[in-house]
């Protein structure tokens, strides 16, 4: 689909996955050179489709778990590693009218009885939409997680652009000591435990910040307005806008990885065989963490659906030029 200068490339037989978004003169998705794009082998867990790269949706958990038995109707049921929708082949109509060229997907749960839509449209003018739905078909509360999943490229010119001091929860970690699961900082300057790293980390240059190899995810929580998002490369910027009260939150999945994974046991999302790459995946998300079953728990973060309940929510993609002085800063790294 293209619109102005922007263009989506969709791929509705791998779960709708995009693989590219052409946006500001740049194709911003990381792809993997030595993984092709392929239809899942069924039964294949999630890490093979992921180490392709591109943007997949996440839905209704992010991590695999057993939901607990205090979820009535679905007590026990068991979830798939990022959720049930990358596997699937959804229903996709393809549509073209004033507002630009648009596809809509569409899932059916399988675990869940739920009815999951993603719209897409490239709109004239150069920018993108996305407008996602999600309906309880079932007869119980619904809880859910969302997690939009695009993968980008890790360089040292990369720049993460989030709202500065906003409340930031570590999840998983390797290479690098943040805390136990839970701990919570300010974003972007993170404490570090360890005499090599020193007591602040900024992961607004994710590269840069602690001088080797390193992975984490973390969650940074949005304040309750409209809040811009960007990541930038070099001259090149991306910006995702999101209203915080539809999208609370945003997951911040890191991977500088130049070498070979350590032998010692560790967070590295592309498994310790896989050369994967250096990437940094910025994710819109409702409900923290990854797994559903800790959403329900500690962490309290899940989302509700009631019974016929349908949930809405929204944001937009526009691409240009970095700052006149951040241009001049990447092009001398």
């Amino acid at each position: 689909m293209q619109g102005g200068d922007a263009s989506a490339v969709l791929v509705p037989a791998l779960g709708g996955k995009v693989r590219d978004m052409f946006l500001g003169g740049r194709q911003w998705l990381w792809h993997n050179p030595d993984v092709p794009f392929a239809l899942p082998r069924e039964g294949a867990a999630y890490l093979e489709a992921e180490s392709a790269g591109g943007f997949d949706e996440c839905f209704p958990t992010v991590g695999s778990c057993r939901l607990p038995r205090s979820v009535a109707g679905a007590r026990w049921v068991k979830l798939p590693d990022h959720g049930e929708l990358w596997a699937q082949h959804p229903e996709i109509m393809i549509m073209t009218d004033q507002e630009g060229h648009s596809a809509t997907c569409t899932w059916n749960g399988a675990a869940l009885p739920y009815r999951f839509t993603r719209r897409i449209t490239v709109h004239p003018e150069g920018w993108v939409a996305f407008a996602y739905s999600a309906t309880n078909n079932g007869k119980h509360r619904l809880p859910f997680l969302w997690s939009s999943n695009p993968i980008f490229p890790l360089t040292a010119r990369t720049r993460i652009h989030l709202p500065e001091g906003a409340r930031t929860r570590v999840w998983t970690q390797s290479g690098v000591d943040f805390g136990k699961a839970g701990s919570e900082h300010q974003w972007p300057k993170l404490a570090a435990r360890g005499a090599n790293i020193g007591k602040k980390v900024d992961l607004s240059r994710p590269f840069l910040a602690t001088g080797g190899d390193y992975s984490c995810k973390l969650f940074v929580e949005l304040p309750r307005r409209e809040v811009t998002i960007v990541i930038e490369e070099g001259g090149a910027r991306l910006e995702m806008h999101v209203q915080g009260r539809e999208i609370p939150s945003v997951g911040v999945s890191i991977n500088r990885r130049t070498g070979a994974p350590p032998a010692r046991r560790g967070f590295w999302p592309f498994g310790k065989k896989a050369r994967g790459g250096c990437t940094v995946a910025i994710e819109p998300c409702l409900g923290a963490p990854e797994s559903l079953r800790a959403a329900l728990g500690k962490w309290d973060d899940a989302h509700w659906l009631e019974p016929g309940g349908t949930a809405r929510w929204g944001m937009t993609w526009r691409g240009g030029a970095a700052p006149e002085g951040r241009r001049q800063t990447a092009e001398g790294v």
